[in-house]
């Protein structure tokens, strides 16, 4: 009996079809070929994105990691490959033979790479059939992120995120190259370690040799790469793997790479120097884009002082500007008032706003009530003179113009002040800021932004048990001029210490951050007894630390990026989750495998994390 259409199909894309492969070599990828190919035998595979069926011509997209390329079959050419051609559908996997040929006139796609020609095929084999896949596998992401993570491997088929993947391949490779021709070894260390306090909660895994007690999920390499200093490796780096149980959000993962970077014999400027020349080498060599060296420096008093963030965006201006000393006398009592509280009064200048809308400057207020400010004045410079505010007769003539003078406010600005404690304040007027920025096209697109922030503050208050903590990690140096502070009896002097801390920033994100270390005893006995940790504690938590100490430790500095979030501004996403391969959810969760999960009462059992009669009890419920 003969075979079937069907049938034949069927026998194309069983397992004895697939074992045609074997005889099968790929001669390049799709998105390789243009019309210097025309004329030549051509062996592609790979994925069906499109099928048409125009009766005697079947027209396939093809696509592998590289793009698409048409290819056409023809019934009076290839009768065995047109029926298969005429059978497949989406996403099924295709070998196909053919000859690469140019496109009659009129019918070429100057807007795709390969648009200029196609391969005639002469022979289609069907590697595997495919479902109809929950969402169509085009170059626009599904909206529904969800269900782009629950199947991710067909997400991934997607150009743009095969993109992402090649640009974190391309840019690891060269950081790699980079460090290594610049004297730097690339050292592991290990993944699971002792649970330190580094500012987030550890991911513990329970010890089955020894019930009762775990190991850390490492937040960070930092105490051993600190060792390796101890150890006369002089220049170490890692790609490493870390893991921090704390609140997700767009730029956060519970598991990450880090890019951990550590030199001994080195401070701040020659630490910039090397970092600064990595930046140059990788935007060059991955994006093909020059910046510009060196990097501009910034205290973090400054950046606070004109940006009201740790991390400005200086690709516009819209600074912000301090008022206090013309408003100290005002009759307008929250200036007046909030001066003699030892509070201070800043201002920025909206160019354009005067005539923005009841319901937008509500917004505004908002948005400042929501980073802690009591609230938000306005006033509005308009055409003819005339300054339109709510306070206006509290005001006089005199501050009215001041203000206008040390904001550069003109007719048609808006000029809009917060009146509180410094980082309230500074803080409220950076966030409407970026905002503002954003809604009146201020931000520039394609402009790469560099900017060291140098000395931030050692210490901060935890507001919960008003006890003072490191605002970068206990093992920062402080400024030298400020190490005689560490011992101070007044507390005001704790909050005016400043760490040789620095953080290097992007077009207003925080790249990646780092510090002088302690190298001393002495000196941080001296850090953990201002952080109120007893000898005892010390001596738990970081006793191998302080011993090595001990032992001739070299100054030493280092800095860590964050590779994810680095990869998504060379790639120009909103997300991390753009540039990693399998990533989890906001609540931490795996949409494809199902993580976390549970596990068996055995696997409990065989940890010491359950006992015999808990495993009896819930196997009789």
């Amino acid at each position: 009996m003969a075979a079937t259409d069907g049938e034949k199909l069927t026998n194309a894309i069983s397992p004895v079809g697939i074992s045609g492969y074997e005889g099968q070599k790929r001669t390049c990828y799709c998105g390789e070929l243009n019309e210097k190919d025309a004329g030549s035998r051509v062996v592609l595979m790979g994925w069906v994105n499109r099928q048409r069926d125009l009766g005697e011509l079947i027209f396939i997209d093809l696509r592998d990691r590289t793009g698409m390329v048409q290819v056409v079959t023809d019934h009076n050419r290839s009768p065995e490959s047109f029926r298969i051609a005429k059978k497949v559908r989406s996403e099924y996997v295709l070998c196909v033979s053919g000859t690469v040929v140019r496109r009659a006139p009129g019918t070429e796609n100057p807007g795709s790479p390969t648009g200029m020609i196609e391969v005639m095929a002469d022979d289609i084999k069907v590697f595997n059939r495919a479902k109809t896949p929950p969402f169509v596998i085009r170059d626009e992401a599904e909206p529904d992120e969800g269900l782009r993570m629950r199947y991710r491997y067909l997400d991934l088929r997607r150009l743009p995120m095969l993109r992402n993947l090649e640009l974190r391949h391309k840019a690891t490779l060269a950081i790699r190259n980079y460090l290594s021709q610049n004297g730097f070894w690339e050292v592991e260390t290990p993944t699971m370690t002792k649970s330190t306090p580094e500012g987030a909660r550890d991911y513990l895994v329970p010890s089955r040799l020894d019930p009762g007690r775990f190991f850390a999920l490492a937040q960070s390499p930092q105490l051993f790469k600190q060792l390796l200093m101890v150890s006369g490796v002089d220049k170490y780096f890692q790609l490493a793997r870390c893991y921090r149980d704390e609140d997700l959000r767009a730029d956060r993962q519970p598991e990450f790479t880090q890019i951990d970077i550590e030199v001994s014999f080195s401070d701040e400027d020659q630490l910039f120097a090397v970092i600064e020349g990595m930046m140059k080498h990788l935007w060059k060599e991955v994006l093909d884009v020059e910046i510009d060296l060196p990097f501009p420096r910034m205290t973090w008093n400054e950046a606070m002082e004109r940006y009201g963030s740790d991390k400005p965006d200086t690709r516009f201006g819209m600074e912000i500007h301090d008022i206090t000393g013309l408003v100290q006398e005002s009759g307008f009592m929250v200036f007046r008032n909030t001066v003699e509280s030892q509070g201070t009064v800043r201002a920025l200048c909206a160019p354009g706003c005067a005539g923005m809308s009841r319901q937008e400057l509500d917004s505004l207020v908002a948005q400042a009530k929501e980073f802690g400010a009591a609230g938000l004045i306005h006033l509005a410079y308009l055409p003819g003179g005339e300054v339109k505010s709510p306070v206006r007769k509290h005001l006089s003539d005199e501050e009215v113009a001041g203000i206008a003078s040390v904001t550069g406010a003109r007719e048609g600005d808006l000029v809009l002040i917060v009146a509180g404690p410094f980082e309230v304040a500074v803080t409220a007027l950076g966030r409407i800021r970026l905002s503002l920025g954003d809604k009146l096209g201020l931000i520039p697109e394609g402009k790469y932004k560099f900017l060291w922030i140098t000395e931030f503050p050692l210490l901060e208050k935890n507001e919960e048990d008003s006890r003072w903590q490191a605002a970068h990690h206990p093992f920062t140096s402080p400024v030298a001029r400020h190490a005689h502070l560490l011992e101070s009896e007044d507390e005001s002097d704790k909050a005016l210490i400043r760490a040789r801390a620095y953080d290097l920033v992007l077009n207003g994100v925080e790249l990646a951050s780092g510090s002088v270390r302690i190298h001393e005893r002495e000196l941080q006995d001296k850090m953990f007894r201002l952080l109120d940790l007893s000898v005892e504690q010390a001596e738990e938590k970081f006793g191998f630390l302080l011993e090595a100490f001990e032992y001739g430790a070299p100054p030493h500095c280092g800095i860590a990026f964050g590779l994810d979030r680095l990869v998504m501004l060379m790639a120009g996403v909103g997300s991390i989750r753009e540039v990693i391969a399998f990533p989890k959810t906001t609540k931490a969760t795996c949409l494809l495998t199902g993580a976390p999960s549970q596990v068996s009462p055995e696997q409990l059992e065989e940890l010491g994390l359950l006992r015999k009669a808990d495993k009896q009890q819930k196997t009789c419920k």
